[in-house]
Protein backbone atom coordinates (compact mmCIF):
# COMPACT_ATOMS: atom_id res chain seq x y z
CA UNK A 1 0.00 0.00 0.00
CA UNK A 2 3.11 2.69 1.09
CA UNK A 3 4.36 1.87 -2.60
CA UNK A 4 1.37 2.20 -4.61
CA UNK A 5 -0.06 5.70 -2.55
CA UNK A 6 3.69 6.61 -2.99
CA UNK A 7 4.18 6.32 -7.00
CA UNK A 8 0.63 7.31 -7.43
CA UNK A 9 0.97 10.75 -5.64
CA UNK A 10 4.28 11.24 -6.84
CA UNK A 11 3.17 10.75 -11.00
CA UNK A 12 0.11 12.82 -9.99
CA UNK A 13 2.10 15.68 -8.86
CA UNK A 14 4.91 15.84 -11.76
CA UNK A 15 4.26 18.93 -13.77
CA UNK A 16 1.22 19.57 -11.19
CA UNK A 17 0.58 23.53 -10.56
CA UNK A 18 1.99 22.98 -7.06
CA UNK A 19 5.31 22.08 -8.51
CA UNK A 20 5.56 24.70 -10.50
CA UNK A 21 4.84 27.04 -8.02
CA UNK A 22 7.77 25.54 -6.08
CA UNK A 23 9.77 25.75 -9.02
CA UNK A 24 8.68 29.66 -9.00
CA UNK A 25 8.96 30.61 -5.23
CA UNK A 26 12.71 28.72 -5.60
CA UNK A 27 13.94 31.12 -9.08
CA UNK A 28 13.21 34.28 -7.04
CA UNK A 29 14.28 33.02 -3.56
CA UNK A 30 18.22 32.38 -2.18
CA UNK A 31 16.51 30.12 0.51
CA UNK A 32 16.07 26.80 -1.44
CA UNK A 33 15.86 25.42 1.84
CA UNK A 34 12.76 27.34 3.56
CA UNK A 35 10.82 27.06 0.29
CA UNK A 36 10.96 22.77 0.39
CA UNK A 37 10.19 23.26 3.76
CA UNK A 38 7.32 25.16 3.26
CA UNK A 39 6.39 22.99 0.60
CA UNK A 40 6.45 19.93 2.00
CA UNK A 41 4.80 21.11 5.15
CA UNK A 42 2.25 21.97 3.27
CA UNK A 43 1.58 18.74 1.08
CA UNK A 44 1.62 17.52 4.40
CA UNK A 45 -0.64 18.95 5.65
CA UNK A 46 -2.92 18.60 2.79
CA UNK A 47 -2.60 14.92 2.72
CA UNK A 48 -3.33 14.82 6.84
CA UNK A 49 -6.39 16.80 6.00
CA UNK A 50 -7.62 14.23 3.13
CA UNK A 51 -6.83 10.96 4.99
CA UNK A 52 -8.68 13.03 7.79
CA UNK A 53 -11.88 13.08 6.48
CA UNK A 54 -10.94 10.10 4.05
CA UNK A 55 -11.13 8.19 7.65
CA UNK A 56 -14.14 10.15 8.97
CA UNK A 57 -16.11 9.54 5.73
CA UNK A 58 -15.67 6.16 5.57
CA UNK A 59 -17.13 5.84 8.89
CA UNK A 60 -20.84 6.74 7.88
CA UNK A 61 -20.35 5.79 3.77
CA UNK A 62 -18.96 2.90 2.45
CA UNK A 63 -15.72 2.88 0.40
CA UNK A 64 -16.42 1.82 -2.55
CA UNK A 65 -19.30 4.26 -2.39
CA UNK A 66 -16.72 7.32 -1.57
CA UNK A 67 -14.62 6.12 -4.66
CA UNK A 68 -17.43 6.04 -6.72
CA UNK A 69 -18.66 9.56 -5.65
CA UNK A 70 -14.77 10.63 -5.94
CA UNK A 71 -14.43 9.18 -9.57
CA UNK A 72 -17.72 10.95 -10.46
CA UNK A 73 -16.50 14.45 -9.40
CA UNK A 74 -13.16 14.21 -10.65
CA UNK A 75 -14.99 13.45 -14.32
CA UNK A 76 -17.40 16.12 -13.46
CA UNK A 77 -14.80 18.88 -13.36
CA UNK A 78 -12.70 17.50 -16.47
CA UNK A 79 -15.78 17.92 -18.37
CA UNK A 80 -16.69 21.19 -16.94
CA UNK A 81 -13.06 21.84 -17.87
CA UNK A 82 -13.53 20.83 -21.20
CA UNK A 83 -16.53 22.36 -22.14
CA UNK A 84 -16.84 25.46 -20.20
CA UNK A 85 -17.31 28.61 -22.24
CA UNK A 86 -14.34 31.40 -21.79
CA UNK A 87 -15.84 34.37 -20.57
CA UNK A 88 -14.39 37.68 -21.73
Amino acid sequence: MFWLTFVTIFLSELGDKTQLGVLSFSATSRSPITIFLAASFALTLASFIGVLFGTLFSKFIHPKTLRMIGGILFIAIGCWILFKKDVG
